[in-house]
């Protein structure tokens, strides 16, 4: 073996040295992303593993008259790999980046500095129950019942203008004689003001009271907000008991599939047509359904469970085009009502060419 050749061999096996001591040194190197991938889809129609492992319907209800159901109106969710204790490593990252059904995020978006993986997944039942209570609101309000809306003082913030005039369990009863049956409600009424005083209805004690506060000026991002310095949380009084039985599932995303399931339930006939039906979207009290995130995730997650129709909120459209997977036919949705329409349709064998879908803006 010549001199050259020998030295070329030695220079090749070096750099192949080098390259597996650099690939095992990035393997323990904390990484400052994590991964989103597909998680459990769990249909709103059937049931669930409780609290002792056994299986409990989804969505039960007592009090009104129930009907059979058929095919599926499955909720979808995302699962995170990897927190700041451990994060995924190059390796993984590198297949994720190249797997449709993944994202790689920063680590700061899912776990922001100085919340623990605990703080989160507590935020995030906290999250889901609230989001159960506005399903089951949006779905009786849906179907004529009064579900008893209280907006309800949680706290006045110090230093704001609510603060000496509203109390921690004031319920507001109307803004400038408006009735005020959502916190929804209430913000739009502040915002109309553009800073004129607003009168407010307030029962407090048993007794109600007139009050009345200056919204305060603030801007965000070149946006210009109105506030009066309160949080606040809505009640209800369900004329029907709606238990939702699921565990360890968090965050609000899954708030339209449960209205959706509830209104099912309580009506005769099949919502789906019988069909695989999955979707997605946080909701409102009023049937406004808004944005939720790892959207792409939750389409092949459906997918893969056997969905062929797909209801996104409009809100995530522009995430939606050109991620949509093979087989899955999506359609956007701003409201519970506009989801029981693309239903209705789509039950019906309808024209469907005229239902919503995803478009860039």
């Amino acid at each position: 073996m010549s001199t050259t050749r020998s030295r070329r061999l030695g220079v090749g096996v070096w750099a192949l040295v080098v390259a597996l001591v650099a690939l095992v040194a990035l393997t323990f190197i904390p990484t400052p992303y994590v991964i989103q991938r597909p998680g459990p889809v769990f249909d709103t129609l059937g049931t669930a593993k409780g609290a002792d492992g056994e299986k409990v319907p989804l969505i039960e209800v007592k009090g009104a008259e129930t009907f059979p159901t058929g095919g599926t109106l499955d909720l979808t969710t995302v699962q995170v790999v990897g927190n700041r204790e451990r994060t995924p490593s190059w390796a993984e990252l590198a297949v994720a980046w190249v797997d449709p059904a993944r994202a790689v995020v920063p680590i700061d978006v899912v776990f922001p500095e100085g919340v623990t993986s605990e703080q989160r997944d507590k935020q995030n039942a906290e999250l889901m129950v609230n989001s159960q209570h506005e399903a089951t609101a949006a779905a009786l309000t849906e179907l004529g019942y009064d579900v008893g809306a209280k907006v309800e003082v949680v706290e006045a913030i110090k230093g704001s203008p609510a603060d000496g005039v509203l109390e921690a369990g004031d319920v507001i009863v109307a803004i400038d004689g408006q009735k005020v049956s959502s916190a929804k409600v209430l913000r739009e009424e502040v915002q109309k003001s553009e800073g004129e005083p607003v009168a407010l209805t307030v029962r407090r004690d048993g007794a109600e009271k007139q009050v009345s506060l200056t919204p305060k000026k603030q801007d965000v991002n070149g946006t210009t907000t109105w506030l009066i310095g309160n949080s606040l949380t809505t009640t209800y009084d369900f004329p029907i008991d709606v238990t939702i039985q699921l565990d360890n599932v968090g965050g609000p995303s899954a708030g339209m599939m449960f209205a959706l399931g509830i209104i099912d339930t309580l009506t005769p006939g099949e919502l789906n047509g019988g069909k695989n039906v999955a979707g997605t979207g946080t909701i409102e009290a009023d049937g406004t359904v808004g944005p939720i995130g790892g959207i792409r995730q939750k389409l092949y997650g459906a997918r893969d469970a056997g969905a062929k129709i797909f209801l996104a909120p409009e809100s995530n459209c522009n995430e939606v085009v050109g991620h949509v997977p093979d087989g899955l036919t999506v359609y956007s949705t701003a409201t519970l009502e506009d989801s029981m329409h693309i239903l209705d349709v789509v039950s019906k064998g309808g024209d469907t060419s005229k239902l919503p879908t995803c478009k860039a803006s």
